[in-house]
């Protein structure tokens, strides 16, 4: 699938804009820590689920059928590849602080797919893209709390399971999918309100992650090699692997591309909160996930060029 490039890098114009907005917001105190904590639980438990479950059409046909669970088994696929990946590149020969070890894997298993991914694969792909990327997320949420907390805490417990069950980004493609596949017809202004509430979930990710890179000390970050490096590796094995390997199988052309647009992203803001709630380095892995979000602005262009301009 070739990506229409103009377009991309104007809707990828669109989305730093408004990262910029999010940084002068932080800088200038119009947003705070505890006003951005607000807006990413409010993201996370109500405007991200709305739009999950708005992705789906409003009546069943195969093709969103077909895609929704190529997405599902693209992920299945990608992660399972991405933690192997993890744990060859990001071991005790190589890495020799167990924190940073830890840190680095999670880099590169789990990107930002939901604040900057959910709005870049939207903006670029529509509602198509959308689908296989809700089948996608599903993996990617179940994976994130299950071995992304197991990779800090070396263990996992029932609480734990059930609160990924009950997630409601999970609960949301769940019950759209079910929408979809038994053909129920909703009320017009369900839909309607759904839609309207979804709208918000771009802008308001964006911000956050904007904010987010106005609380950080860039002089000290860009010091420190063993930061930069595992970046560099999770934004170009990541989506090279990802590209190749549903290449390889004949995934659909539009899984193929959301997956690896998803790949080049950042390194998943949530690591820095992991890392705080499971006994990680908070500095560290906060720092881990600003280099990552910066060099993406650069990498990510290059990486969508190189493997969807011919």
């Amino acid at each position: 699938m070739q990506i229409e490039l103009n377009s991309f890098y104007s809707r990828l114009g669109s989305i730093l804009l408004i990262l910029v907005l999010g940084f002068i917001l932080g800088k200038i105190k119009l947003i705070n820590r505890e006003a951005n904590k607000t807006l990413v639980n409010l993201l996370l438990s109500v405007l991200m689920p709305a739009s999950l479950f708005a992705a789906f059409p409003p009546s069943y046909d195969r093709n969103s059928a077909n895609l929704f669970f190529s997405g599902l088994a693209s992920g299945l696929l990608v992660m399972t590849l991405l933690i192997i990946l993890s744990k060859l590149l990001f071991n005790h020969k190589f890495v020799k602080s167990d924190n940073l070890r830890l840190e680095s894997q999670f880099g590169l298993i789990f990107n930002n797919a939901t604040f900057l991914g959910y709005p870049i694969v939207a903006s670029t792909f529509g509602n198509q893209g959308i689908i296989a990327y809700c089948g996608f997320i599903i993996v990617f949420n179940v994976a994130l709390f299950s071995y992304g907390v197991y990779l800090f805490k070396k263990k996992l417990s029932l609480k734990l399971v059930l609160s990924t069950i009950t997630n409601p980004n999970i609960l949301a493609v769940i019950v759209g999918a079910l929408v979809f596949f038994v053909g129920i017809n909703l009320p017009g202004f369900i839909i309607d309100a759904v839609g309207f509430v979804s709208g918000a979930t771009t802008p308001l990710s964006i911000i956050c992650v904007g904010y987010m890179l106005s609380t950080a000390h860039f002089k000290t970050i860009f010091k420190k090699w063993k930061i930069i490096i595992p970046a560099a590796v999770q934004l170009i094995a990541g989506p090279l692997m990802t590209f190749l390997a549903l290449r390889l199988l004949n995934f659909p052309d539009i899984v193929v591309a959301v997956c690896t647009l998803i790949q080049a992203l950042p390194t998943a803001t949530s690591l820095s909160l992991f890392a705080t709630k499971y006994g990680g380095d908070e500095v560290e892995s906060s720092e881990l996930v600003v280099v990552s979000t910066l060099l993406s602005i650069v990498t990510l262009p290059i990486m969508i060029t190189l493997l969807f301009s011919h």
